[in-house]
């Protein structure tokens, strides 16, 4: 049974650091090998210039890939980040952010996944990410 977002607002709400809760980011779908996340426009988020930072993207693909892998698993177990790729396509200025992280291999100890971050205004890509997981529990 696919997890639903409350229960993966839930894991956000009890397994995140502060700072990356205050993100604001928010699950919007759920499938049994993928989450889907927005992540909100803040002028907090914004760096010199005007566009959304780097790092608020990076946490936030970081973040979406263990709701993606929980909602792979069934459940949120305990797991930790083993490498992430990051690449900037276009600045992303005043727009909120559509995260969509999809496990693309589960193991028993390791997961992987890619990640699409998308500009809501423009429907154009922002960055793309793929991040690999060591499952510990």
């Amino acid at each position: 049974m696919t997890m639903t977002t409350a229960e993966a607002d839930k894991i956000l709400a009890d397994n995140f650091a502060p700072w990356v809760l205050e993100l604001g980011l928010r699950v919007a779908a759920l499938g049994d090998d993928r989450a889907a996340l927005r992540l909100p426009w803040s002028d907090r988020l914004s760096r010199e210039g005007g566009g959304l930072s780097g790092q608020a993207l990076m946490a936030a693909a970081d973040t979406a890939t263990v709701i993606a892998v929980s909602a792979a698993r069934g459940a949120y177990g305990p797991m930790t980040t083993v490498q992430q790729s990051t690449s900037f396509q276009r600045a992303v200025t005043g727009s909120d952010v559509l995260i969509e992280a999809v496990v693309t291999k589960l193991g028993r100890r390791m997961a992987f996944a890619d990640i699409v971050m998308t500009d809501e205004g423009s429907g154009q890509i922002a960055a793309r990410a793929s991040t690999v997981y060591a499952l510990l529990g």
